[in-house]
């Protein structure tokens, strides 16, 4: 992506994030089960919600747009967390509708290898209730919303807000209340 289409889009979405987000998922309710392709440290693979649950509980977050300021910034403090989160025994992913070869190269260079970041699909983005919705019009980005769902696939918390820097420290909160 070049910088100029960056730097439009990055206007264009600082202008939407003052917009109300969907009404999403709420506490207690069954996750959505997923398969998606998705990358690790610059490395595409298929991840399946299924899967990861089956090794503890996942942070599944949605942020809007990768490369963009507040996505870069969040994705920085979940990868500074990491440790935290596998202490704990949690995964995390990150969700964007980014295509493959975009989160491919988000992955190395803003997640820091650290977790993975997967293609939401409009289908996706609907079960979990997270367009990003602007004048009653959907804008085909997410909003940042962070879910945990425990291993048995409930969402146990839910945090729905365009400033990023809650997310992580609510999330890993969650996080030590389900595995302490």
């Amino acid at each position: 992506m070049n910088i100029f289409r960056r730097i439009t889009f990055g206007a264009a979405l600082a202008f939407a994030a003052s917009a109300p987000a969907a009404a999403e998922l709420p506490v207690g309710a069954k996750a959505p089960g997923f398969s998606t392709k998705a990358a690790l440290a610059g490395k595409s693979f298929g991840f399946s919600l299924s899967a990861a649950l089956a090794k503890g509980p996942v942070v599944l977050y949605f942020y809007p747009k990768a490369f963009t300021q507040g996505c870069t910034l969040e994705a920085n403090a979940f990868a500074e967390a990491m440790p935290e989160f596998a202490a704990a025994g949690a995964s995390v992913v990150g969700m964007s509708n980014d295509d493959i070869e975009t989160l491919k190269e988000f992955s190395r260079k803003e997640c820091r290898d650290a977790f993975p970041v997967g293609v939401a699909s409009a289908k996706l983005i609907q079960a979990y209730d997270v367009a990003l919705i602007r004048d009653g019009k959907d804008t085909g980005v997410t909003s940042r919303t962070s879910y945990v769902i425990a291993p048995d696939g409930k969402i146990v918390m839910v945090h729905s807000d365009m400033d990023y820097r809650d997310h992580v420290r609510l999330t890993l909160e969650a996080v030590h209340k389900l595995t302490h």
